[in-house]
C-alpha cells in the first residue's frame, strides 16, 4: 500500500495523507489532470465517482457523482483555487444537493495537493483543511477518515496498470 502516513491534528483541523509511489511525478499527476483516471480512486472502492465535469484550471471547477453499491448517488462539487502542473493542486471540495449544486448547509473542505520527486518515484502529500473540529468530528462520525487512504490507496493499481 502506497500510504505511508495519516495525521490527523484537531488543534490545526487538519488531515494529512502521504503517500509514495514508484513512479514519476507527471505519471501521478496524471491520476488527478484525467478525469477519467480520477474516477477510479476519488471516494471508497465502494463508492466508485463518475465526473461529469472537471476542469483542473485556477477558477476552474468539477462535478461528480459517488455511486454506493445499492445504486444510491452522493454528490460533490470542487471549486480550483491553484494548479501548478505537475506539483500542485489546490480545490475546496463540498457536498451538492440531488441536482448537482452545491449544499451550503454542510461545510466544504479545503484540498491541497502536491507532489514531490521522492526516492526514484514520488511522494503526494494530500491536506485536508477543515473549517472547525465540528466538521472535523463531523466527517469522522461518518467514516470519511477511515475512506482517505483507502481511496488513495487505489492509486497503486491504477499507476501498476500504466
Amino acid at each position: 500500500m502506497s500510504v505511508v502516513s495519516v495525521d490527523k491534528d484537531y488543534d490545526a483541523h487538519r488531515l494529512v495523507v502521504v503517500a509514495e509511489f514508484a513512479a514519476p511525478i507527471e505519471q501521478v499527476w496524471q491520476l488527478w489532470a484525467d478525469p477519467r483516471k480520477l474516477e477510479r480512486w476519488w471516494g471508497p472502492p465502494s463508492h466508485p465517482a463518475t465526473f461529469e465535469r472537471h476542469d483542473l484550471a485556477a477558477g476552474g471547477d468539477a462535478a461528480y457523482f459517488m455511486t454506493g453499491p445499492d445504486g444510491e448517488r452522493s454528490r460533490g462539487w470542487w471549486r480550483v483555487t491553484s494548479v501548478d502542473a505537475p506539483r500542485s493542486l489546490a480545490f475546496i471540495d463540498g457536498f451538492a444537493r440531488p441536482d448537482g449544486s452545491p449544499n451550503d448547509e454542510l461545510p466544504a473542505t479545503s484540498v491541497e495537493v502536491g507532489l514531490a520527486e521522492h526516492d526514484g518515484g514520488t511522494r503526494m502529500e494530500l491536506r485536508f483543511l477543515f473549517a472547525s473540529t465540528d466538521h472535523m468530528d463531523m466527517l469522522e462520525r461518518w467514516g470519511a477518515f477511515d475512506v482517505f487512504p483507502l481511496s488513495v490507496a487505489q492509486m497503486d493499481a491504477l499507476i501498476a496498470a500504466s
